[in-house]
Parts: structure tokens; sequence; C-alpha cells
């Protein structure tokens, strides 16, 4: 039972990580910025690899923040 729930929760991370790419992508948004939020997806992907739950929350963040129109400072 848990293994399903594990497998579920990384179907629902990894389909989120497509669309926060694609919306980082679609983004009106500075080149710096735009780098400055890839990586942060980057880093949430490998963070997806060790702790899933944690990787789950960062993006959720991460949502949030291009929800409300906060972005990083570019380069």
């Amino acid at each position: 039972m848990e293994r399903d729930s594990q497998l579920k929760l990384y179907e629902v991370v990894a389909d989120r990580l497509k669309e926060a790419h694609t919306r980082v992508r679609t983004l009106q948004v500075p080149e710096g910025v735009r780098m400055a939020l890839t990586r942060k997806l980057l880093v949430i992907t490998a963070a997806a690899k060790h702790d899933l739950a944690d990787a789950a929350r960062r993006l959720d963040r991460l949502m949030k923040d291009l929800d409300e129109g906060r972005f990083p400072e570019g380069d």
C-alpha cells in the first residue's frame, strides 16, 4: 500500500514539474529571471530523487510564487 501511494506521488510531482517547466518557458520575463526559475526547477527535480515529499512542498511554493507574480531576481 505504501508503495502505491509513493508511485502516485511520483506521478503527481512529475506532472506538476512538466506544468511548471511549461509555465516558466512561456513567461514574459527577462531572461535572467527565466534562468533563475529554471535553476529552481532543476533543484526541485534533483530533490525528487532523494526526498519526494520535500520536492512536492518546494514545487508547491514555487507554483504559488508564480501564481502570485513573485519572481526571483535575475542575474
